[in-house]
Order: C-alpha cells, then sequence, then structure tokens
C-alpha cells in the first residue's frame, strides 16, 4: 500500500466534496421579480460567485460584490464583482469593500432579493470597524487573539462587537428586501452565527460577553474599544429581531460531509475509516498527543479497529504562539503526533486546512511517516525544539514533506488522517 498516495487521495477528495461548484448550483433560490445583488465574503466567495454566476438565468438581473483573500480569486466575472483583500488580519481594501457591500444592500424592496455568500475566512475578510473604533485597533486586537490560544467562538465573539457589518448587521442594512444565505461552514459545530461572524443572522453573544473574552485572554484594549463595548447602542440583533424576518440560511458544505468524502476513498481501498469528529478543538498540540494514544491503542490492541483503518478526523484547533518559527496549527498537530508515535511501524499521517494556507503560509498542511524521526535526525533537526518553537513548516520543509495544495478556493477546516496498516 502506498500509505502517502492514499493520504493524499483523502485530503483531495475531502476538498473537492466542498467545492462551491458542487454545492452552490443545488441550492440557490428562484429568482426575485426585481433585482438580485449577491454580496459575501470568505476564502469560497469567489468560486461561490462563479457557480452562482454560470447556473443563474441570463435573463434575471445579478450584479454584486465579495471579497476573498489575496490569491484566492477567480477569473473575472461578467456581473459579479470579485475584491481581494487581507487574511488572518484584516486591511484597508477589505474595508473599502465592506462599505461598499452595506451600501449595496439599502434601499432594496420586497420585489429584490440579497444572495449572501459567506465562507471561512469572511470575518477578517469582511471588516468594518464600528462606530468610533479604527482599523488599526481591530488589527491589533484581531493579532493579539490569533496568538493567544483564543477557540473561533471566542475570537468571532470579539469580531462581531467591534463591527459594524458582523453579527446579524448586514441583514438589518437589507431589510426589509429578502436575503438567502448560502454558508461554507469552517466552525465545529457549523453554526452559522459563528461562520465569518454570522453578518446575516442574530447574535445571541453580548458586550460582557466579549469584554470578558478579551479579559481572559489578557488582549491590551484601547480606549475607543473600551468604550465601543461600554455602549449598550452598539449591542448585536438579537433572535426574534424583526430585521430578520424574511432571511433564510442554507449551510451548504460542511467539515462532516468532506469527512465521509475521505472515509468512501479509504473504505475504496480495503481500509476500515473511523470518524473520530468533525468538531475536534483544542490546542494543537494536545490534540497531537490524544490522537496519538488512540493510535497506539490501534497498532497495539486493535482498537476501536484493527488495521488497516484510518483515523480521521476535522475541527479547529489552536495554537498559543511562544516561539518565532514559521507554524500554522496542522504542522503543529502532526510535530507532536511524531513525537508522540516516536516512530512506531506502520503508522502515516497528514493534516492540512482544506483551503490550502495552514496559519499564514501558503501550504496546506504535512506528512509524517514511520522514518519522519530518524530523517529529520540525520539532517540535524530537533523535533522537540520545532515544536516549542512553532516552527512546523520549516521542519516539514526541510524534509520535504509539506503538503502544497494551492488555493482550494473552498474552506471547510482542518482535515486529519492517520492511518495504521500494521499491528
Amino acid at each position: 500500500m502506498n500509505e502517502r498516495a492514499l493520504l493524499r487521495q483523502m485530503f483531495n477528495a475531502a476538498i473537492q466534496a466542498a467545492a462551491p461548484d458542487e454545492a452552490v448550483p443545488k441550492h440557490l433560490p428562484m429568482p426575485p421579480r426585481g433585482r438580485t445583488i449577491v454580496v459575501g465574503a470568505g476564502k469560497a466567495a469567489a468560486a461561490m460567485a462563479r457557480a452562482v454566476e454560470r447556473h443563474w438565468p441570463a435573463s434575471a438581473p445579478l450584479s454584486g460584490l465579495v471579497v476573498t483573500r489575496y490569491g484566492h480569486g477567480v477569473e473575472p466575472l461578467a456581473r459579479i464583482e470579485v475584491v481581494e483583500a487581507s487574511h488572518p488580519v484584516p486591511d484597508a481594501a477589505g474595508q473599502a469593500a465592506a462599505a461598499r457591500i452595506m451600501a449595496m444592500v439599502q434601499g432594496l424592496g420586497a420585489d429584490d432579493l440579497v444572495l449572501c455568500l459567506i465562507s471561512g475566512g469572511g470575518s477578517a475578510l469582511l471588516s468594518l470597524p464600528g462606530p468610533g473604533i479604527s482599523l488599526t485597533d481591530k488589527q491589533a486586537i484581531n493579532r493579539a487573539l490569533l496568538c493567544s490560544g483564543a477557540g473561533i467562538h471566542d475570537m468571532n465573539c470579539v469580531r462581531k462587537h467591534l463591527s459594524a457589518i458582523k453579527g446579524g448587521r448586514l441583514a438589518a442594512a437589507a431589510a426589509p428586501a429578502p436575503l438567502v444565505t448560502l454558508l461554507i461552514s469552517d466552525v465545529p459545530g457549523d453554526d452559522p452565527s459563528v461562520i465569518a461572524s454570522g453578518p446575516t443572522v442574530p447574535d445571541a453573544s453580548t458586550l460582557a460577553d466579549a469584554k470578558a473574552v478579551l479579559a481572559r485572554f489578557a488582549i491590551e484594549v484601547p480606549s475607543a474599544v473600551r468604550a465601543l463595548l461600554g455602549d449598550p447602542a452598539a449591542e448585536t440583533p438579537k433572535p426574534g429581531a424583526a430585521v430578520f424576518a424574511h432571511t433564510q440560511t442554507r449551510v451548504i458544505a460542511t467539515p462532516q460531509a468532506s469527512l465521509e468524502a475521505a472515509a468512501a476513498v479509504a473504505r475504496a481501498a480495503g481500509v476500515h475509516p473511523v470518524i473520530l469528529g468533525d468538531a475536534i478543538e483544542g490546542e494543537a498540540a494536545e490534540v497531537g498527543r490524544v490522537l496519538a494514544g488512540i493510535a497506539r491503542q490501534v497498532a497495539v490492541h486493535r482498537q476501536p479497529a484493527p488495521p488497516p483503518c484510518v483515523l480521521i478526523s476535522g475541527g479547529e484547533t489552536t495554537v498559543t504562539v511562544r516561539g518565532s518559527g514559521r507554524g500554522g496549527r496542522n504542522v503543529e498537530f502532526l510535530l507532536s503526533l511524531a513525537i508522540e508515535l516516536g516512530g512506531i511501524p506502520g503508522v502515516a499521517a497528514l493534516a492540512g486546512d482544506t483551503d490550502g494556507v495552514d496559519g499564514a503560509e501558503e501550504i496546506a498542511g504535512a506528512i509524517i511517516t514511520p522514518d519522519t524521526l530518524s530523517r529529520a535526525a540525520t539532517l540535524g533537526l530537533n523535533p522537540r525544539a520545532s515544536l516549542a518553537d512553532n516552527n512546523g513548516h520549516g521542519f516539514f520543509e526541510a524534509l520535504g514533506d509539506q503538503v502544497i495544495t494551492g488555493p482550494t478556493l473552498t474552506n471547510v477546516n482542518d482535515f486529519r488522517a492517520i492511518l495504521i496498516t500494521a499491528a
């Protein structure tokens, strides 16, 4: 069995299951009597917009704007403009696009339609600072949260309350026009209010919750941000608010569906798939240690399944940055996994981000094999030192074991597969 090839085939199947060209057409609404305005944000936004154009009737009015990450655009579209901006830290291009989107959806009526295309990464890409705060303020807090070890729910709680567009505010601007949101989920639990910080759905979190997150992770808060979070008028629209009376939300691609697609590839290769979960969270290194223990149980005791089998999981781990290396949560997980496995025979693994970007690097992830540690030693690489320095990308680059896909134009979070072929 070619373990590397099988792991890559599984990863490719997971990505393909969430491809916008596959997911968008079957969920498109009927054209309205009036205009259709397409807006959106995320790493898949450009590909989603392309799928809309390809399947929208030529005679039906269609226009709009979506914003995606630099390098994640598509060929110029005929009716929907695509703008590229910065991720994971917002920039002025994203701010300008968000302001234009807010202007586009206002003044529409009951015969019009707003079609919103949302995918992971939208929180940073759709950045419109709330009253009184600057883009610089948002950038500083965003950077601090990214390095703090905060989970996606906590980060997005803060982002919603510092934004003039997220946390349901885009829906409020579009009302009373009907609004349909198509979502590609990149968050544990597929909660629409968390995906891209929920610009078109109600927000149950509060200003007090956002302040508590910042305090818990000891994030320095500028005075303007403190003032905004202390203003009751800055609260987000809540469940049951009238602005959501004519909204529909459809989750069209999920991490679970991608895990199941990968499982089908394994099954066809004669390998028993065990899906551990689509919403595994926690520090990446800790998750690596836990899953190494499960892999050992399979190899030694043939539980929870006998080899050959593959342990498949998804979700979004976190990394509390303490070093100065080139890292991402998937390579951090793999470094920890390799160390804990200690080179036991018959175990290989792949971990990667389905958008093709792990951390800030244009690298999806990496692969480990039973000889990873021995090859590293030959090259003078110290895996424990690399882990302590958060230098997973540097470690796997030296070994030639990086997984590079380029922008996949979708995003259903992290994919992990541990293949055990011998007991």
